[in-house]
Parts: structure tokens; C-alpha cells; sequence
């Protein structure tokens, strides 16, 4: 199987990071090829531990519950490729890209790195599926203000982040129902995919 590039989006509560690493251990399996995980979440955790200027300004972004300036976001993500995507590698994103200005640029990475196939992968939930999912899992932030906020930010900027690869050469748009079972949603994924 060639080299692939899957990009993952849903709401907080969707499954991703699950679905993730299922799909992670099925290509594993299927062609034993290496995937590079560029989660965001990851990212942005290291480069606050950085501890350098620019992460202290975007520690306060974050405590306002404010969106990192997409620079820095397209800085963090394009680090990870350069050190860890060759040609030789599946490649899987999360969170990122996560507005239509940041699809553009990824759109330019995916060119530089002479990706052709990309997989987009929209775990679809409701919002009231989303808020009960995220109230049961009990962190800090899963609020029900906290949780209509994401929700909020979701349509704004995540949808047309989506919407921008509609009709793109190259790209494939899957969406997935995010309210069954883990097994199920997995392997509707595989059956999109056509594995």
C-alpha cells in the first residue's frame, strides 16, 4: 500500500484519539509502515514545556480560552512533519488543520511533501451526544459553558476548515457516524477507507 495521509476532525467527545490509534495498529498490521501522529494536543503541550517567550504568550491565549494565532499552530504542526514525516510514512493529523486559513497552508505542506491521497475523516456527533460525552468524562474544562464554547468554535472555524477540501483533487471527504460503538465507528472508517 502507498504512503497515506489522514486528516481526523470532530467535536470533543467524538472518539477521535480512539479511532486514531485503531487505525494506527490496523495500517501496523496491513503493511507494517511507520505512522506519524501529529496531534496538536502533544504539540502544543511540548511547546509550552519549552518554556521560551513565545510559549509564555500562548499559555495566556490558552487560559483566555483563546484560539493560538494560526502562525504559531502552522509552526508547531510543520516542526513535527520536518522531523519526523518521510516518504516512507503514513501520515495522521489531529487538530490541525483547524480553521480554513490553516487548510491552506496544509494544502501547500501536503504539495511540498508530495502527498497525493488524502483521507479526511469526520467523525460526525450530535451536539447534545457531544455535551453528554464530554460532561461523563469529568476534566477540568468539560463544562457545559466551556463545552458551547468548543461547540461554538467547532462550527466557526472547524466546519469550513472541512468545507475548504470539499471538490479538492486529491482529497476524500469521509464522514462517519461518531454515535455507535467504538468497534463500529472503526469499522465504518475501515470500509470508507476501502482497506
Amino acid at each position: 500500500m502507498e504512503t497515506q495521509t489522514f486528516v481526523f476532525y470532530g467535536l470533543a467527545g467524538s472518539g477521535k484519539g480512539t479511532q486514531i490509534k485503531l487505525l494506527m495498529d490496523f495500517l501496523k498490521g496491513k503493511d507494517g509502515k511507520e505512522c506519524v501522529y501529529a496531534g496538536m494536543g502533544e504539540g502544543f503541550r511540548k511547546f509550552a514545556e519549552s518554556k521560551n517567550y513565545a510559549a509564555s504568550i500562548a499559555k495566556e491565549h490558552i487560559l483566555r480560552g483563546a484560539l493560538v494565532p494560526n502562525f504559531l499552530t502552522n509552526s508547531i504542526f510543520t516542526n513535527i512533519l520536518v522531523n519526523s514525516l518521510d516518504e516512507k510514512k503514513h501520515l495522521i493529523t489531529d487538530g490541525y488543520p483547524r480553521t480554513a486559513v490553516q487548510s491552506e497552508t496544509f494544502e501547500q505542506m501536503m504539495e511540498f511533501y508530495k502527498r497525493e491521497n488524502i483521507n479526511i475523516i469526520y467523525i460526525e456527533l450530535s451536539e447534545e451526544e457531544a455535551v453528554k460525552r464530554n460532561l461523563l468524562r469529568g476534566r477540568a474544562d468539560d463544562t457545559k459553558a466551556g463545552m458551547e464554547k468548543r461547540i461554538e468554535e467547532f462550527k466557526n472555524n472547524v466546519i469550513p476548515s472541512i468545507n475548504y477540501f470539499k471538490g479538492k483533487v486529491g482529497y476524500k471527504i469521509y464522514t462517519i457516524n461518531g454515535e455507535q460503538s467504538i468497534e463500529d465507528v472503526h469499522k465504518d472508517i475501515i470500509k470508507a477507507l476501502n482497506f
